[in-house]
């Protein structure tokens, strides 16, 4: 018989020891080591030439790339990068009950449809559960094949016999190799799995999509290598009481890491939003205090999102700086620029800083136009509706110029703006732009554009 022994796993990175740490020595976080009991298996021989082992030049490998499955969501295909590569594995991250398991079936729908049969594992759910959900997607299911099984070998070799266009895993949490020992979910559990069903998936040139746990943090619940194993690593977003959501990839070795979808949810299912520039201004009022647009790049598009702050006088010594959809970095530099090159008060405010719409903003562009909505909420003047600010803010108080500023600038004309404040150095290379631009140099040239624009 195999012989036990208890070692120490770590939840975060993996790492393995015969004795526990307080701190893990390889990722350094800490109480993440937990006691597991192994059995220790008889080594697998090498495979030899003659066992499968092919070598290939380089030089004599064809670079035609197999054709993509394209589907009709063109945001889905948008954040994979222009369709599923054929042996791909992708990894579908979010919060419970944020859609995922909506996006995948919509996906096997599509599939089924245009190219064949699809295999989808429920370990989670019931056939009847997922037949409800696809009633009212208005998904027929004609070539969708249900299986609820979560012992690993016995799942692929279904795929085998059935051979599918595609082949969907929700979730990896519940997919376990009964002689590796240990329950489903463990760190061993997992990441074996996905090493199993990569192996499959570039083998038979099938590509598979396996759903994925969050933790607390937000991040793909299992080991890191988790995510290194996979193709693409999408993670699907949203507001607790919002009906958006956005589709953002973090990892894609067939395209961009910086695209992302935008999804409304309704009782029939995630719906493409067309046009979420112009959802996000929807609501926009006229004249709001501390609210400014912001033409934003996100991937290959551009965005103009909404940029909302608020100030408030504090009766604590130390105030709060809030941030939603924001770097909190971003905020304190503004806040102390502000301060101090601009001459506006703030250390007695409290600062509540939004984007409008539960999309997240990380580049320095919309510097400005955050630096704008603060100053125009402490001095209380209302700002334009027709202008638009876009602009990298310098410790020195200068407006550094940003990258693709014709597109930006082309995105808020289409959505009816009229004017945009643009840092001087990016204006010059302008030629026939389809708005008004108003280069300015430093923040206080923006600040008395912004609030003396008609």
């Amino acid at each position: 018989m195999a012989k036990a022994r208890k070692v120490f796993v770590c939840e975060s990175c993996g790492f393995r020891s015969l004795r526990w740490f307080g701190c893990c020595p390889e990722c350094g976080e800490w109480n993440t080591l937990v006691e597991r009991i192994e059995r220790e298996e008889e080594a697998k021989a090498r495979p030899s030439a003659e066992t499968g082992i092919k070598l290939e030049r380089l030089s004599k490998i064809s670079a035609a790339e197999a054709p993509r499955i394209i589907l009709p969501f063109s945001e889905v295909n948008r954040v994979l990068g222009g369709g599923i590569v054929p042996g791909s594995l992708v990894l579908i991250g979010g919060e419970p009950g944020v859609g995922k398991s909506t996006l995948l079936l919509m996906i096997a729908g599509a599939v089924s449809e245009e190219r064949g049969e699809v295999l989808y594992i429920s370990g989670e759910e019931s056939p009847q559960q997922i037949k409800m959900r696809a009633e009212r997607l208005g998904i027929s299911g004609e070539r969708i094949l249900l299986l609820s099984e979560t012992e690993l070998e016995s799942l692929l070799s279904c795929a085998d016999e059935v051979k599918p266009k595609l082949l969907i895993v929700d979730s990896i949490q519940t997919v376990y190799l009964e002689k590796l020992g240990g329950v489903p979910g463990t760190i061993a559990q997992v990441r074996e799995a996905t090493l199993r069903l990569m192996r499959w998936a570039k083998s038979t040139k099938i590509p598979v999509f396996i759903a994925g746990h969050v933790t607390k943090e937000g991040v793909i619940a299992g080991p890191s290598v988790l995510e290194h194993m996979v193709d693409c690593v999408l993670y699907l977003e949203g507001e607790r009481f919002s009906s958006f959501r956005i589709l953002r990839t973090t990892k894609n070795r067939f395209g961009s890491t910086n695209e992302v979808g935008v999804f409304e949810m309704t009782d029939r299912g995630l719906l493409e939003v067309k046009d979420p520039s112009g959802l996000f201004l929807t609501r926009r009022k006229e004249g709001v205090v501390g609210s400014i647009a912001v033409p934003v790049l996100e991937g290959t598009r551009v965005l103009v999102v909404e940029i909302q702050a608020l100030t408030n006088p504090t009766p604590y010594p130390q105030p709060r700086r809030t941030v939603t959809g924001l770097d909190l970095g971003r905020l304190l530099m503004i806040a102390a620029v502000l301060s101090r090159r601009a001459k506006i008060p703030l250390a007695d405010q409290d600062i509540i800083a939004n984007v409008v719409g539960g999309i997240r903003v990380d580049e320095p562009a919309a510097d400005l136009g955050l630096a704008i909505a603060i100053a125009s909420s402490r001095r209380n003047i209302r700002i334009s509706p027709t202008v638009a600010a876009i602009g990298e803010v310098g410790l020195d108080a200068e407006i550094r110029p940003i990258s693709q500023i014709e597109r930006r600038i082309a995105e808020a004309a289409k959505l009816g703006f009229e004017s945009c404040l643009v840092p001087k150095l990016s204006a010059e290379g302008l030629s026939n732009p389809p708005l008004k631009i108003i280069p300015v140099g430093t923040l206080i040239e923006a600040l008395d554009a912004a609030f003396s624009a008609p």
